[in-house]
């Protein structure tokens, strides 16, 4: 659900939390292996606690600012060990805190706060005799000795979708508190009268990067914007193509976004938090294999709100393992992409994408991504569907905003279409699905 907001002319942001977000690790510790979820760069309140492993490692615990009862416990008997390594995912969204294991869809222990905050950090620690050692998605390895001291980092990744109509000057702040601080980091689209947009740290000129966009806003209609960080890498896209991008080497973590306009401009906003990571794909980690070798014959298998049966097809990742599938609409049966924490298959039709609960699982066949582009289809191609008017579709994907994400292609169309962001957007240039 995006928020919206109306921004007058006054150089004055108005905050709010980033409050979705999530963190992949591995842990090798004989119990309690602790996780904090704060704010800032120090233990304060509001924060989370995820005890994994606690209790002789027998049960783990969600704790919200160091108060008992425990907001949630699970009888976790042996998830820990001490000699390999354990993956697991922590996610949240709007006040909801989950925990799984690495490759699970449903976690094993979740609690919803109803009064959620940012989160921009995370701290790791271990305690009640054990040492332990991590690796976490996007960062370094790190040791933590016997001491229950949480080690603090920045929450490495999170985004924006933006949508603003304003005449010009749409600014976006990202802070670690709900007020402007230092560092920080501020977007400014479409100064200047609408003829540039910059990249701003701590206030400070010159800005680190500015490019010429002349026209980029309208008061007549939304313009639709993407902002996301990974590592202090920060990206502008609009509609998909890249706006602007600073790499900051020192990194912090943001936990609040502020909006606003100014310099003779009032806007009208509607935001929404990139949904958070969820399951990562099966070991050896978070990487996406170019073939699925699960021999076979193709088949396709009925399914329903989330459901991947046994041997599905892995097609693209979306800060989760994403399968090949395929659902009817107005009339078609069309490929597109199961996300199992949405519960649905998402098609593309009609310049819109569309979420369906009932849906067909691509299941035991080796596949391979073959690239193409221009309607073309390689030798192998799998039909998979149809439109409306009876031509053949088949299973495509294209990266697009930092995912990979499967659609359909149409040859007499020439494109590979993707649904994303509630859109159906087109590619020239994608890989064909072709089964072995």
């Amino acid at each position: 659900m995006a928020q919206e907001f109306t921004t007058e002319d006054k150089l004055e942001y108005q905050f709010n939390p980033v409050t979705a977000g999530s963190l992949h690790f591995k842990v090798r510790a004989p119990n309690d292996a602790h996780v904090a979820l704060t704010t800032g760069s120090t233990e304060g309140n509001p924060m989370y606690e995820i005890f994994i492993g606690g209790w002789g490692n027998t049960k783990t615990a969600i704790r919200r600012n160091r108060e008992k009862p425990d907001k949630a416990v699970a009888e976790t008997p042996d998830i820990l060990s001490d000699a390999e390594y354990r993956g697991f995912w922590i996610r949240w969204a709007g006040g909801s805190v989950a925990v799984g294991k690495e490759g699970q869809v449903a976690p094993f222990v979740a609690w919803d706060d109803p009064e959620p905050f940012g989160i921009g950090y995370y701290g790791i620690c271990t305690g009640w005799g054990a040492s332990g050692s991590w690796i976490i998605e996007g960062g370094a390895d790190v040791t933590t000795m016997d001491n229950l001291q949480y080690s603090y980092r920045p929450v490495p990744v999170g985004g924006l979708h933006i949508e603003v109509r304003a005449p010009s000057n749409a600014h976006i702040a990202l802070t670690s508190a709900n007020h402007e601080t230092e560092p920080m980091y501020e977007v400014l689209l479409g100064g200047w009268e609408n003829t540039a947009s910059v990249i701003r740290y701590n206030r400070q000129k010159p800005d680190k990067v500015r490019v010429d966009t002349p026209g980029l806003l309208t008061n007549s209609d939304f313009s639709r914007f993407f902002i996301e960080w990974h590592n202090g890498h920060l990206k502008v896209k609009k509609n998909g193509t890249l706006l602007i991008e600073w790499q900051d080497p020192s990194p912090f973590g943001i936990s609040h976004f502020g909006v606003r306009t100014a310099w003779g401009a009032q806007g009208h906003w509607r935001v929404k938090t990139l949904d958070p990571s969820a399951v990562p794909a099966s070991q050896p980690g978070w990487n996406l294999p170019p073939t699925a070798p699960s021999g076979g014959t193709a088949c396709w298998v009925d399914a329903q709100r989330g459901e991947v049966p046994p041997n599905a097809v892995p097609g693209g990742f979306d800060n989760e393992q994403l399968y090949v599938g395929r659902a009817s609409h107005e009339g078609a049966l069309i490929p597109g992409k199961i996300v199992p924490s949405h519960g649905v298959c998402y098609v593309a039709w009609g310049g819109q994408e569309h979420g369906k609960e009932e849906y067909q699982v691509l299941t035991g066949c080796e596949a391979a991504w073959v690239p193409a582009a221009g309607g073309k289809l390689p030798d192998g191609a799998l039909p998979s569907g149809e439109t409306e008017d009876g031509e053949p579709l088949f299973v495509g994907r294209a990266s697009h905003e930092g995912t990979l994400t499967v659609g359909k292609v149409q040859p007499s169309h020439s494109v590979c279409y993707i649904p994303y962001g509630g859109q159906e957007l087109a590619y020239p240039e994608y890989e064909v699905l072709v089964a072995k």
